[in-house]
């Protein structure tokens, strides 16, 4: 019975070692050094955190934006989903991107299309 938990054991260990660290989260308190590099005039915005694997991606919409990631080998695409739209207001989301050493390239997706940066910058 020791022989088979310690296997399970040892199992577990290393797929979490092995497993990704890609996350997305969105952030209600942007830090000081975030918050004054970001420019209300540009919709998409990236900051990037030198020397760590660390991004924010700063949009601004009207409706509720849902995110989702999904890694193709070297490359992430960050999905935001805009929906309920009929508001007038603009949002300002800001989110906090957590990055794999392996990924080149990110590609953001609204809505299903890719779409450029309007802003890029490194922290």
């Amino acid at each position: 019975m020791k022989k088979i938990f310690l296997v399970f054991l040892s199992v577990i260990l290393l797929t979490s070692c092995n497993s990704s660290t890609l996350s997305i989260s969105e952030i209600e308190i942007v830090p000081d050094k975030v918050q004054k590099v970001i420019d209300d005039k540009y919709t998409l915005q990236k900051i990037n955190v030198v020397d760590k694997n660390i991004s924010y991606i700063v949009f601004r919409s009207k409706g509720k934006v849902t995110t989702d990631l999904e890694a193709q080998d070297d490359t992430l695409i960050v999905k935001l989903d805009v929906t309920n739209q009929q508001d007038n207001a603009i949002t300002q989301h800001v989110y906090k991107l957590t990055l794999d050493p392996d990924i080149d390239t990110i590609d953001i997706h609204i809505n299903g299309k890719s779409t450029t940066i309007d802003n890029l910058i490194g922290i």
